[in-house]
Order: C-alpha cells, then structure tokens, then sequence
C-alpha cells in the first residue's frame, strides 16, 4: 500500500491546506479459473496489499477536482457535465459519480487525490481498484441509503462499460470490493453468489513473474475465443435446451459433439469445460490445506491455455517451464494471456532460487528480467482513517 503522509501531503499541496478521509481498495489476483468468467463459471480471486490509496473531502459544490498524484495530472468536472473528461482515468471517477447517481446517491462536489502501486499491465487490476476505491469512499460520504457491496462492484464494472468501453466481466470489481485477509473467493460468475475459503499456506509463498510484455493479439484473440464458444453453445442447445452456457456442459456431453462442431471450437470448450472443474478441485482441496493438489491444477490450467485455448506467448510458456524445472508447486499464466505474468505458488525454502533463475534465464533468452512481485491476500475496499 502506498504510504498515508505521501497522499495526504500532495492532497494538502493542491487543496488549500486542508485534509479529508483516506480510503484504499485493492488489486487482486486469480488463483485459477481464467476464461470461465463469460461462459458461466467460477473464478477464484483474492485481493492483495497493493491497490490504490486516495483522499477525498467534500467541497462543498458541485465540482469535482481530483489529482492524479502519479501522472501529475489533474483534471475538474461538473457533476452535471453529460460528457466525461479527456483524460482517460479521470474518466473511471466521473463513471462512478454518474453509476452512483443512477442508484440514488446525491453525489456532491470533492476534492481528491489519488496514487496507486498497483503495477500497470501486470492484469492486476489497478483500474477496478480506483473503481472500488471511489464507490466505498462516494457511498460512505454522500450516500444516505446505503448501496451493497455487490452493487458497488458492479458500479465499477458499469463504469468500464458505459465511459471507459472494455467490456469486462465482474470479477475484478468484485475481489476488490469484497476483498478479505487470509481468504480467497470462489464466485459462480451466473448467481453472483460467493463463498470465502481459508488461504494461509504455511511454508508457501505466492509470486508472480511479470513477463513486462503484452502482444497485440490479445483483444482479437480474446473475442475469438468468446465467439468459439458462444458457437459451442449453440449447437449443443438444439439438442439440449437446458444448456445456456458451457457452465452447463459436461466433458461426456461435449466429447458426443466432437466432429459436430469445428476442432478449433471443440479445443476452446475442452478448455472452459476442464477449467471450471478445475476451479471446483481447487476449492475442495484448500479446505483441506492440500497446496499440493492447488499447485499441480495450476499447471493443469497452464497446459490447456497454451495448448488448447492457445492465449499462452512463448515467454510465459518459458516461465512455467523454469518453474517446473526448480520444482514449484503450482504455476501458470494469470490472466487474458499473450503476455502479464505467471502466479506462481512456492514453497519458501525454493523461493530465492526459483526467483534468480527465472531472472538470469529470462533475460539471457528475452533480453530483459521478468518483473517479480511477492503477493500478500489482504482486505478489501475500506476507509483508512
């Protein structure tokens, strides 16, 4: 987490002397169930230290004027302004007043400023995490009836949708609001209904290698993949109805379909299928503190995304490779793919070697070290002080 006296000093600097209150909504990170999120399945995020930590006092008008205290930038906007400013973050605080609005909070004039350490491009999240932050701090200071968590994050995901035009799932919203210390969530992405399971690994640790690329096929390659199957679906609910997403499909139901839709949309499903299955392992296996089992799903998801879903890159793939080879328990990429970082679980004696040999490796074949964060399950969106 960014340091309090460092916000609230640039805060003082731009508003006129005076301090207000401090909120912080986190980034998060997905254990397992990547591409499950659109067909109807689980995901298992928890979330982390680091996120965004922003100061907030009410003006008193109808103006909002915030400091983006990274950038340097800052922007003003009228709460009755029908368009939303030019700066692209400032468009994620001018979607959350208008979502809040929507809802029936008489979002006021504030003041604010706002950094985060989130790293960028590392599909942690640092954009839901500015979402969450603002929705908490705004449905605390203006809100008479107050809105719930769950419709908090699907504020920030509307934001996404009707300002910033990335048409996300709810998943990182969701960890960032509902975030809780020492728990991972499994959320069924068709009921939005969720359920906290105990993460503490003794002995483990998480890591994730930033790869610190990002290749241009990942939004192309993103809708093909929904399309194949969105297409999966189709055919198989002219037989079966009751089928409204692969969420509904088992591996028996899919194998009698093999032949009757094309191989490369058979190879997505299997994917999603065995994904969400997967997801429903690992949880039965950390009730029962079993890393063990987490770990070798992890490197079962790793497979099916590079081979079967094929949103893996070769330097990800290069990543998981050094992993297994100094023996970590579980890796895999995290996230969309084509690039961002592996998660890795690790045992901490292996830690300090795994990390220098990913390093040294990586940069002799790529010509640059893989970024390495260490990742602390931590609380989610709340008031500092």
């Amino acid at each position: 987490m960014r340091d309090i006296e460092f916000v609230r000093s640039r805060f003082i600097k731009h508003f006129d002397g005076s301090t207000g209150y401090i909120y912080f909504a986190p980034g998060r990170i997905n254990l397992i169930g990547e591409h499950t999120d659109y067909n109807g399945g689980f995901v298992f995020p928890g979330a982390v230290e680091k996120g965004i930590l922003a100061e907030i006092k009410p003006n008193g008008t109808q103006k909002v004027r915030a400091y983006a205290i990274d950038l340097k930038d800052y922007v003003e906007f009228d709460l009755t302004d029908t368009e939303a400013p030019t700066a692209s973050w400032a468009k994620y605080i001018y979607g959350v007043c208008k979502e809040m609005e929507k809802l029936g909070v008489e979002v006021k004039g504030f003041n604010t400023a706002f950094s985060g350490d989130v790293p960028l491009g590392a599909g942690m999240s640092s954009s839901a995490a500015l979402e969450s932050c603002y929705a908490t701090a705004i449905n605390e200071l203006f809100g008479e009836k107050k809105i719930e968590k769950m419709e908090l994050a699907k504020v920030g995901q509307r934001t996404e949708h009707h300002y910033v035009g990335v048409k996300c799932g709810i998943m990182d919203q969701f960890a960032s609001i509902h975030g809780k210390e020492g728990a991972l969530m499994r959320l069924d992405c068709r009921s939005m209904e969720f359920k906290y399971f105990p993460f503490h690994p003794d002995g483990y640790k998480l890591v994730l290698l930033d790869t610190v690329v990002k290749h241009n096929l990942a939004d192309s390659a993103y809708n093909d993949r929904r399309h194949s199957c969105e297409r999966v679906v189709e055919v198989i609910q002219k037989d079966h109805p009751e089928v409204t997403f692969l969420r509904d499909v088992s591996m028996e139901l899919l194998e009698s379909y093999k032949g009757k839709v094309s191989d490369e949309d058979y190879m997505r499903a299997e994917y999603v299928v065995e994904e969400i299955q997967r997801v429903l392992d690992v949880s039965e296996a950390l009730e029962k503190d079993d890393y063990e089992t987490a770990g070798k799903k992890m490197y079962e998801t790793h497979k099916g995304m590079s081979q079967l879903y094929e949103v893996s890159c070769e330097e990800l793939d290069y990543l998981n490779e050094i992993a297994m080879e100094c023996g970590v328990t579980g890796s895999r990429v995290m996230g969309g793919g084509f690039g961002g970082c592996t998660i890795n679980l690790v045992k901490e004696e292996l830690q300090d070697l795994f990390v220098e040999t990913a390093k040294e490796r990586f940069a002799k074949k790529f010509g640059h070290e893989p970024k390495v964060y260490n990742v602390v399950i931590s609380d989610g969106a709340r008031r500092i002080e």
